[in-house]
């Protein structure tokens, strides 16, 4: 494409391009296979140990990245929920009221649950309060 003259908003416009950054693709691995798919198909990601595991409605795939890059690199609908869990906000059917120090989380379509931590509760709920 081509400009006639390169104006004060064409150069904002041309610096905001040359900023932005493309996401990286979040590499899945299961079983020495790697998969590529959207993370909005991904229910919840958690550790365990020193690795991080990716749940979809049926599987379970370990990622490289720690959840500290997956929470930069994750779009709106993914939250941090507890220490070691980020769940994608879209995908909740249900969250618990009771008093302990975690409530669980329920999801669309399957019977895997996550635990929300008192410290995230309050912005799990509003969150999922706006998004309707």
């Amino acid at each position: 494409m081509r400009c006639r003259k390169i104006d004060e908003n064409v150069q904002r416009l041309v610096d905001a391009i040359e900023q932005s950054e493309v996401p990286q693709a979040i590499v899945y691995t299961r079983r020495d296979q790697e998969y590529y798919f959207p993370p909005t198909d991904i229910l919840f990601f958690e550790t365990d140990g020193d690795k991080v595991h990716a749940h979809t409605e049926k599987e379970t795939y370990e990622v490289s990245e720690r959840l500290y890059q997956l929470e930069e690199m994750l779009p709106r609908e993914f939250m941090r929920i507890s220490k070691s869990t980020i769940a994608n906000t879209a995908k909740i059917l249900s969250l618990s009221r009771t008093v302990m120090s975690s409530m669980p989380v329920e999801f669309n379509n399957t019977p895997k649950k996550v635990h929300v931590s008192r410290m995230y509760y309050k912005a799990l709920k509003d969150r999922l309060t706006n998004r309707r």
